[in-house]
């Protein structure tokens, strides 16, 4: 499950991962898990001391891939709340970029996939590159979209949820931003597989989008 923020990735991705009594990975989160071990080293998240620090940090980096009780894990402490925070925000997309860590999270989530698959038959796994170059071999990629205005507002939505602040035109001018870099990095640009199936949420509720997800899944015999 690919695309950009604001899209309704987590939310269908979790809730079909249960559904299918399958497991789920957010690889975004483990970006922004490094993200936030580099701003605690003391550093911006563009030098190349950032890359050292997030490449170190890829194996203190732990997803609990229960889809009904997702966590994210550094060093062993729950660190999804803080990782969501603007700081982290800002910062993820410049550190993500780097090639070695790419390289080097993407070799651990094959890792957590393979593992996945072994033990419970099955996995969701939503991000950026999932289908472009994480498992390019996946038996179904979907790629979700929507407009930047209703992303944004999305995403200010699940701000003011969780108790941030939420100004709706730096919220868009933030996602703008992230689209530009993230679509733009040398390294598994944003894009949909050559394979994907292209989604727009934009008048889709989460409900409808994750019917037709199982109607996919269902036509391709994913499931007993």
């Amino acid at each position: 499950m690919d695309g950009p923020s604001g899209t309704g990735k987590s939310t269908v991705s979790r809730r079909l991962a249960a559904e299918c009594a399958a497991a789920y990975l957010d690889t975004g989160a483990m970006y922004r898990a490094l993200t936030l071990a580099v701003l605690r080293a003391g550093l911006d998240g563009e030098s190349a001391a950032s890359a050292d620090v997030a490449v170190g940090a890829v194996r203190s980096v732990r997803s609990v891939t229960d889809p009904k009780a997702p966590a994210l894990l550094l060093d062993d402490e729950d660190v999804e709340p803080e990782i969501r925070g603007p700081e982290v925000t800002r910062a993820v997309s410049a550190v993500s970029a780097f090639p070695e860590v790419r390289e080097a999270l993407v070799g651990r989530q094959r890792e957590l996939i393979a593992d996945a698959v072994a033990e419970s038959g099955g996995i969701v796994v939503e991000g950026r590159d999932i289908g472009s170059v994480v498992v390019p071999d996946a038996p179904l990629k979907v790629y979700l979209t929507a407009s930047d205005d209703i992303r944004a507002a999305r995403r200010a939505a699940q701000d003011r949820k969780a108790g941030r602040a939420a100004d709706l035109d730096r919220v868009l001018a933030d996602v703008r931003r992230r689209d530009r870099l993230d679509s733009t990095r040398k390294i598994s640009p944003l894009h949909a597989a050559a394979d994907a199936l292209v989604l727009d949420t934009d008048e889709l509720s989460v409900d409808a989008v994750l019917k037709r997800l199982l109607e996919l899944v269902a036509e391709r015999g994913m499931v007993s």
